[in-house]
């Protein structure tokens, strides 16, 4: 609990702290009871357990490719150096966003270095749905702001391939 003061009679009274605050209504106190199950009875994804060491390998070439994906969209790389890693759809949605950076900007993408600050990946977070397919939360950092990036990668003929991409 915490005090307030009164405002006639200058005495903090005590101001009981409510169980949700704020406008997402989250609740404060711990939960008793197992989370509700999924509409097909499970509670919560199937995730894969994985190898430490793939884990490792994973989360890093989703670092690079994040970190070269950004590039692209500020306009310091040209989009064809990730075409061998995305999916059609995700190769024209990072062309489309580098267009529109750069028109906004007043420069031809991907011809030189033209951001003011450089993007960088704070941290990868995996999750393995399948063995082939593994989703990912990219945490960027553009000097004192953030940015929020998931992604899903599937293995497809032996390489890991970059089949959505979502900037938030």
């Amino acid at each position: 609990m915490t005090t307030t003061l009164h405002p006639l009679m200058g005495v903090r009274l005590p101001v009981p702290v409510a169980a949700t605050q704020g406008t997402l209504a989250l609740a404060l106190l711990p939960r008793s009871s197992p989370p509700e199950p999924c509409g097909d009875g499970r509670a919560g994804a199937t995730v894969v357990a994985i190898d430490r060491r793939q884990r490792a390998v994973v989360e890093e070439w989703a670092r690079r490719f994040s970190q070269a994906a950004v590039e692209i969209v500020g306009g310091d790389r040209p989009a064809s150096q990730l075409l061998r890693w995305t999916t059609p759809t995700v190769y024209d949605d990072l062309r489309r966003r580098a267009r529109l950076v750069a028109r906004a900007g007043g420069h031809q993408p991907g011809l030189a270095r033209v951001q003011p600050v450089r993007p960088r990946v704070a941290s990868v977070r995996t999750c393995f749905v399948r063995p082939d397919a593994v989703e990912a939360a990219i945490h960027l950092r553009y000097g004192q702001r953030s940015r929020a990036v998931a992604a899903r990668f599937e293995r497809i003929e032996q390489r890991w391939v970059c089949t959505a991409l979502d900037f938030s």
